[in-house]
């Protein structure tokens, strides 16, 4: 993968790729989830085909792109901004493949509603944004959280101490990964900087504007999707899953048993042939449509 930068005016981002479009599948693009970074994907990169044409982006504010403030941070908001990328590096010549997960996943359903005709298809794993028919803990907590209008209050997933960090991989993965002591000090060094940016946009993200963001879009999607749900995810439950199934009509749903909200983290060799299998029957179908028309 190489570490690359794109600007729409004076927005920077920053993406990492491998390959080159105009392949036998479209090319992939993969978007993150909150507080994450484009390097989340290098897992199931692994796993996918080296011919196969891949970007992953640093969505607004995280890591290496722009940050600037709230109105890039609501689901919208973001959704623009991503269109803006994929027009900046020509992603647009041809449809491709779009993949989100959890706050991503949230982006890439809303984007598809907003721009069908450049999507093949997407992948969403575990995505926010649904009316979940069981709620987790941590949703239900949330709210909790909201009444009380606690400002300060610790966000699970905004950790600033070792234990705070330990907790929310327990929270993300079904297995947490055991870190050394000092690899878990790096990884906390490297955050707890940006805590005051996560904070501005976890609570942009779950606000009213952007908590059901993909539920209100959904009718809106006609683009053939596919979605991949730990069955054990406690920061949103898999019950979306059925959600996504009952509303849209081109949706195949793939769920992994002992694996959490973490996909990529937990199951990265599944996720990838899942992904890359989904890829292979859509060209099948479109030359097959093609065929009939």
């Amino acid at each position: 993968m190489v570490v690359r930068y794109s600007h729409s005016g004076s927005y920077r981002f920053c993406y990492s790729s491998r390959g080159t479009p105009g392949g036998a599948t479209p090319s992939v693009l993969l978007l993150h989830g909150f507080s994450a970074t484009k390097d989340m994907w290098l897992p199931i990169i692994k796993h996918i085909p080296r011919n196969q044409h891949v970007v992953c982006v640093d969505m607004p504010g995280h890591e290496g792109t722009s940050r600037t403030g709230v109105e890039d941070y609501s689901i919208q908001g973001q959704v623009v901004r991503i269109h803006q990328f994929v027009q900046s590096i020509g992603l647009d010549k041809r449809p491709f493949h779009l993949v989100g997960t959890s706050m991503g996943g949230n982006v890439a359903g809303v984007y598809a509603a907003c721009y069908p005709a450049q999507l093949t298809s997407v992948t969403l794993m575990c995505p926010a944004g649904l009316v979940y028919p069981t709620e987790t803990e941590f949703m239900i907590r949330l709210r909790e959280m909201e009444k009380n209008l606690q400002e300060e209050s610790s966000i699970p997933l905004i950790p600033s101490t070792c234990q705070e960090m330990e907790d929310m991989l327990r929270l993300c993965c079904y297995t947490p990964p055991k870190l050394p002591r000092q690899v878990m000090r790096g990884l906390l060094d490297n955050r707890v900087p940006n805590n005051g940016f996560y904070r501005e946009v976890f609570m942009e993200i779950v606000g009213e504007k952007s908590r059901h963001s993909l539920q209100e879009k959904l009718h809106l999607i006609t683009t053939p999707m596919q979605v991949i749900w730990g069955k054990a995810d406690k920061v949103v439950d898999v019950s979306g899953a059925a959600v996504l199934q009952a509303t849209l009509t081109n949706c195949q749903v793939e769920l992994l048993d002992n694996c959490g909200h973490s996909v990529a983290l937990e199951r990265p060799r599944k996720a990838a042939k899942f992904i890359m299998d989904f890829l292979s029957a859509q060209e099948i179908n479109s030359k097959d449509n093609k065929k009939l028309s």
